[in-house]
């Protein structure tokens, strides 16, 4: 009930009016809309909490699903897809935009949570890019759309396959805003089996699981995107829809990895930074050194939060002419914290921390779109991030 006590102190209570009212479940009289919020959030919880077993896992769905569009990357899906953004921006906060959005533009809602799906993913172990003909209009009649199903069909050994085609938008760190088709594709797996209780014996029940996948497609640059779980399967579906739906030959051709270059960190560094994004500090919390000549061997400098000193006096004072930093080593991994200056009145700015790890590693992928976008920007900014 936890995500149901969330969902309901949240939401503005018209916005819950609507919900129910919508639903068709019955709430007991003792739930009037006209007080004030404080004072029907405790029988609304106590109502969902007596209601028969089908409605409230129903809510207890209904709610997961919109809490978990409530937070700022739920948020950034939501308006990437949504017909007029202006009739989010007038509601009150992240709640009452994701249950708008359930209500009124279901489909709209399903494809925020396939944006959400794609972006958490990207660039991560299910992901793939690459290059293809900028320019295209991506092919969405029905003998396109078959060809496209049926390449899946036959690749997977899957009777059923879904696909969804929709246009979205995805904010980049300079500010704009480049436009994608995405392609989700729901597929049913083999056959597989799942225990329940029936009338409180345990029993077994056959199934067919449903795999996701999404593609996305970038007219301006002709990038192609793809999440899923098999680098295989990744291809095989970039080659169907560069030939159903874009019309075109498939080159092959991969979009380069991200490479990342620490070699700047082996000297003082001032990191320069825009006044306008609101930058107070960055400090170079940890670095991993290895020596050039030797293998199996590393060192790991480290100012902890209350050091006097950053890493590079640190390193100087501690190994004086045997200073690794000198020359000889190479480093393989460093620990960044961005801190913002305090908003609002606030005591203390939000901080950004994040971990590089030469060549291809960055954990920038798991923070906020907003928090990925200001790291990427000063990474290139830095010359650490070799751009793709």
């Amino acid at each position: 009930m936890a995500t149901v006590t969330s969902f309901i102190r949240n939401t503005p209570t018209s916005e819950l009016r609507d919900y129910f009212e919508n639903a068709n479940i019955k709430l007991p009289e003792n739930v009037d809309w006209a007080k004030s919020e404080p004072e029907i959030v405790r029988p609304l919880l106590k109502a969902v909490d007596e209601m028969d077993a089908m409605d409230r896992g129903r809510v207890m769905n209904d709610a997961d699903r919109v809490t978990s569009m409530a937070d700022e990357a739920g948020q950034t899906a939501l308006y990437s897809v949504v017909k007029d953004r202006s009739t989010l921006d007038d509601l009150a906060n992240g709640h009452a935009r994701a249950l708008w959005m359930f209500l009124h533009e279901r489909i709209g809602f399903r494809h925020a949570e396939e944006v959400r799906f794609t972006d958490e993913r990207r660039r991560g172990r299910s992901w793939d890019g690459f290059i293809s003909t900028p320019g295209m209009d991506l092919r969405r009649d029905e003998i396109s759309l078959a060809a496209f199903k049926d390449a899946l069909r036959e690749r997977f050994a899957s009777e059923n396959i879904h696909v969804d085609i929709f246009d979205r938008h995805r904010p980049t760190f300079d500010g704009e805003d480049c436009e994608l088709v995405q392609i989700a594709v729901y597929r049913e797996g083999l056959p597989d089996d799942f225990l329940e209780f029936e009338n409180g014996d345990l029993v077994r029940r056959a199934r067919r699981p449903v795999f996701e996948a999404a593609l996305t497609y970038e007219p301006s640059t002709g990038v192609i995107e793809v999440v899923a779980n098999n680098r295989e399967s990744r291809e095989d579906m970039v080659r169907f829809l560069v030939r159903d739906l874009l019309g075109i030959e498939f080159e092959n051709e991969k979009l380069p990895r991200r490479t990342y270059d620490l070699s700047s960190l082996l000297r003082p560094y001032g990191f320069p930074t825009d006044p306008a994004d609101g930058i107070g500090s960055v400090e170079v919390k940890q670095l991993r050194l290895m020596p050039i000549d030797r293998v199996g061997e590393r060192v790991t400098l480290e100012c902890m939060s209350r050091a006097n000193r950053n890493i590079w006096n640190m390193a100087e004072g501690h190994f004086n002419s045997s200073d690794p930093l000198r020359g000889g080593w190479v480093a393989t991994q460093t620990k960044l914290l961005i801190r913002f200056h305090p908003k609002d009145g606030a005591r203390r700015g939000r901080t950004l921390p994040f971990t590089i790890t030469m060549p291809h590693g960055c954990n920038l992928k798991d923070r906020t779109e907003k928090e990925q976008m200001i790291g990427e920007k000063y990474l290139r900014h830095w010359g650490i991030l070799r751009d793709d």
